[in-house]
């Protein structure tokens, strides 16, 4: 773990990052130490992002000799500004466009940014910068826009291909991302290469630097619409990208050893070790109860009981939130997630009703549940939520988000004190727990289907729902091996999943 941790603030060793605010918008800069000003990236996150998400880039932007700004959207990260419109709106639009014209106008402040700069965007500001680049003024000696170059990572383009800017403009997708939207990205560059969109050749430059017309289309192999935030291809494309629109403006060397960002093997390493530590300070909690309690305790418990508790909330709560208004939480898409925790937690709770076991302390130690509780969420804050929010992505909730984060821990613990009960006890089927997570997810998957428009973006999410449910399900089974009693992983997990969320998804007005 400590060898993890050395190795990802290594990563940012050579580089100045400085961090200020413009209005509400929280912006870092990124540039080598003892260096000449280099041109000038903004580099922007996608729908519940944040700056963080973004720092592959642009570490590797600055390791080579430009100057990176990092920012965090309205509704996004440690903005304290709420997102106006809602998802498609172009009220929407007009906000992330404002936020990121105020961002570039502050990057021609800086020392020697007078000349024109470089837009790269992830998902929704892919597109956010492309409409930004045709809308801008021109002020290039050329008669261009004074965007010089602009890359689009994995972008959902609202603009058709007729009225994309003349910019050089990069297109970058995961391999393991849909067709549909690789599909974009190859009509943008048969447009400015006259020929079908199925013949166009990756890794190949159509149209003219020299006129604004130069588009490429790279796919990064073996990542998907996260993963190629992290991709050395994707970083290396982006930078061969720049180079070759910025000429001879660009930085003739490297300005920092150490080539393109390469933190996922220590990301690798640190998790590992946090997992490696969990096992051996579960020991150290104090038991809770004399008896391993859980629905599994009760007589004649198995298959027979878990299967109808199990699979009926996981169809009904996709059916049954149909139709319900999703906006009573002032955050996007979160807030339907709350309502699906809780409605499938409530459905469960009925269910153990009716086969006569609830959760219950059952002569527990209450001071030794609190303790356990205690200590499980010290650790997991320093060792996980803290170091994620600084390599990985926005993961602490500020003081503005406590408010929605305490809304939706009332949905995640009913279904996580519910979950933990059902799956745990001497005579619970041994894949249970594995079980009911799966069952969650494809119950995600049902509500996405019934009402795409609305909840397409829980598509993106469900991957990172899978890791959470993967690694905090280690640290509950080791729990409750030590302590015996379910609530103390489910209070935990439920505060966790709670804030992850609360973090993520953007706060609306």
């Amino acid at each position: 773990m400590l060898a993890g941790a050395v190795g990802l603030f290594a990563t940012y060793a050579g580089l100045e990052v400085d961090s200020t605010e413009v209005g509400s918008i929280p912006v870092t800069l990124f540039q080598a130490k003892n260096a000449p000003p280099g041109p000038v990236v903004v580099v922007a996150h996608g729908f519940a992002g944040s700056r963080q998400l973004m720092h592959p880039f642009a570490v590797s932007l600055a390791r080579a000799g430009y100057r990176a700004l990092v920012f965090d959207f309205p509704g996004h990260g440690r903005n304290t500004q709420p997102l106006a419109g809602r998802i498609g709106d172009e009220a929407r639009a007009a906000a992330l466009l404002d936020a990121l014209s105020a961002v570039v106008d502050h990057a021609r402040t800086l020392p020697d940014a007078d000349a024109p700069l470089a837009l790269l965007g992830h998902s929704m500001a892919g597109d956010i910068a492309t409409r930004y680049a045709n809308d801008a003024p021109n002020d290039d000696a050329g008669g261009h826009p004074g965007v010089r170059a602009l890359v689009a990572v994995s972008p959902y383009l609202s603009l058709s291909v007729d009225r994309l800017p003349a910019v050089n403009l990069l297109f970058i997708y995961g391999a393991w991302e849909p067709q549909v939207i690789q599909e974009q990205g190859r009509a943008a560059v048969a447009a400015v290469a006259d020929v079908d969109a199925d013949a166009i050749a990756t890794d190949t430059t159509y149209g003219s630097f020299a006129d604004g017309t130069a588009r490429r289309l790279v796919i990064a192999e073996g990542v998907e619409h996260i993963g190629v935030l992290y991709s050395a291809t994707a970083l290396q494309a982006a930078l061969d990208w720049l180079d070759a629109a910025f000429g001879e403006h660009a930085p003739v060397s490297a300005a920092v050893a150490g080539g393109v960002d390469q933190r996922p093997p220590w990301l690798g390493l640190y998790y590992l070790g946090v997992l490696l530590l969990a096992w051996p300070l579960a020991l150290r909690l104090p038991p809770v109860s004399a008896q391993r309690l859980g629905a599994g305790a009760e007589p004649d418990w198995g298959w027979r009981r878990f299967w109808p508790i199990a699979v009926v909330p996981a169809l009904l709560t996709p059916l049954l939130l149909w139709p319900v208004p999703t906006d009573f939480l002032a955050i996007a898409i979160g807030d339907y997630i709350a309502l699906h925790f809780g409605l499938y937690g409530l459905l469960t709770l009925i269910g153990l009703w009716r086969l006569g076991t609830l959760p219950r302390l059952g002569g527990a130690s209450l001071s030794a549940l609190v303790t356990a509780i205690a200590m499980v969420a010290v650790f997991e804050t320093l060792a996980l939520s803290l170091p994620t929010d600084l390599f990985v992505a926005s993961y602490l909730p500020a003081p503005h988000r406590l408010a929605t984060v305490a809304a939706l821990f009332a949905g995640t613990l009913v279904w996580f004190v519910a979950d933990e009960w059902l799956t745990r006890g001497p005579g619970a089927p041994r894949a249970a727990y594995a079980l009911t997570k799966a069952l969650f997810l494809v119950s995600l998957m049902l509500a996405v289907a019934l009402n795409l428009s609305e909840l397409f973006f829980l598509v993106i999410i469900i991957p990172a729902i899978l890791v959470l449910f993967l690694v905090y399900g280690l640290f509950s089974g080791w729990i409750y091996r030590r302590t015996g009693q379910p609530l103390v992983a489910a209070v935990t997990n439920a505060f966790a999943f709670a804030s992850a969320i609360a973090v993520s998804f953007p706060l609306i007005d």
